[in-house]
């Protein structure tokens, strides 16, 4: 029995081994599941680096009305460093966001959905709510009057969107129509009836650029004579009837506003210094207000008798005032003789 007890010891020391390998393979599954939890925290270590990107990544939707400009304001977007796509379908706009989160490398990215989405179209609104919920979102409208899309349309001889059968201008009713919910969520609206290419394609690249400030507003200083009416795209309008009128000096009558001799006459008024005094106050005021509720080009008309004299030094003052503010302004004199 003492010897057969330490063989039943060794058989036992055996049977104690296998329950232990035994337990190994049970474990297992055990041993398994730490490593799958070990890739969680792997994987969301991972996806924390596009999260870091997120402050950075930023995307802008270009939309609006055919013959508005949106080809133009992309190739602006591209020229900035933006990753630009044009007519991405909408069923990719989700993906496309889901690449910009993750991807680190795109930061900055334009994409350009219109009427030509077709009946998708409609599901528009709820996919920029969507993208804003998740990245910083900026959805650029562009439109224009419809006298200048036909003119646009006519130029370029290209068929509109909406089809060939009809008319262009039917078309852009139709087109206003299916736009009206997407224009209600645009963070900014750029008319671009008033704007040519290169001053679209500056104004776009000069709100978007990294450091930009909020003089991003383009203002057009407009001389005009009241017996020639008040220009329609007026913003705002202001009478300098009350100043002498340099008509009536003989040597000032065949000379415009732009002469130094007429400016200086017209200088040569106390209530000419106070006027533009409190105007240019009230316009430094004024414009940053504007911008902030995405007005982009300001008309600001000055008007006299004949649009020769007062109204065009008077606009001339005006512009250089708001150029010292550091605005983009433009003159122009629409009755002055040439």
């Amino acid at each position: 029995m003492p010897e057969k007890m330490p063989k039943k010891v060794a058989a036992s020391t055996p049977s104690a081994k296998k329950p232990a390998s035994s337990g190994a393979r049970a474990k297992s599954p055990a041993k398994a599941a730490p490593r799958l939890k070990s890739k969680k925290p792997a994987t969301s270590t991972k996806l924390a680096k596009p999260a870091k990107s997120l402050g950075n990544a930023q995307l802008v939707v270009i939309t609006g009305m055919s013959g508005s400009g949106k080809a133009s304001v992309l190739k602006a977007f591209e020229d900035l460093g933006y990753y630009c796509v044009d007519n991405l379908p909408l069923g990719l706009f989700q993906s496309f966001a889901d690449i910009l989160l993750r991807a680190g490398e795109i930061e900055r990215a334009a994409l350009v959905a219109d009427v030509r989405e077709g009946s998708q179209l409609k599901q528009m609104p709820g996919i920029i709510r969507s993208l804003k919920r998740q990245l910083p979102t900026t959805v650029a409208f562009l439109e224009a009057s419809d006298h200048v899309l036909l003119r646009r349309f006519s130029e370029t001889r290209r068929p509109h969107p909406l089809g060939k059968t009809a008319t262009v201008q039917s078309s852009l009713r139709d087109e206003r129509k299916q736009l009206a919910a997407i224009r209600e969520l645009a963070d900014f609206v750029i008319d671009t009836s008033k704007l040519n290419v290169h001053e679209l394609r500056a104004h776009v690249t000069e709100r978007f650029q990294r450091g930009s400030e909020q003089t991003s507003i383009l203002v057009s200083c407009v001389s005009f004579g009241f017996k020639h009416g008040v220009p329609p795209d007026a913003d705002l309008v202001f009478d300098v009837r009350f100043l002498p009128n340099p008509h009536f000096v003989p040597e000032f009558r065949p000379l415009t506003g732009r002469d130094p001799k007429v400016a200086k006459y017209i200088w040569s008024f106390p209530q000419t210094q106070e006027f533009l005094a409190r105007i240019g106050d009230m316009l430094i005021y004024l414009l940053p207000h504007y911008v902030r509720e995405g007005k982009s080009y300001l008309t600001i008309a000055f008007g006299c008798t004949g649009g020769q004299h007062r109204s065009v030094m008077m606009a001339e003052a005006a512009a250089k005032q708001l150029q010292k503010a550091g605005y983009r302004v433009k003159v122009e004199h629409r009755d002055m003789p040439r």
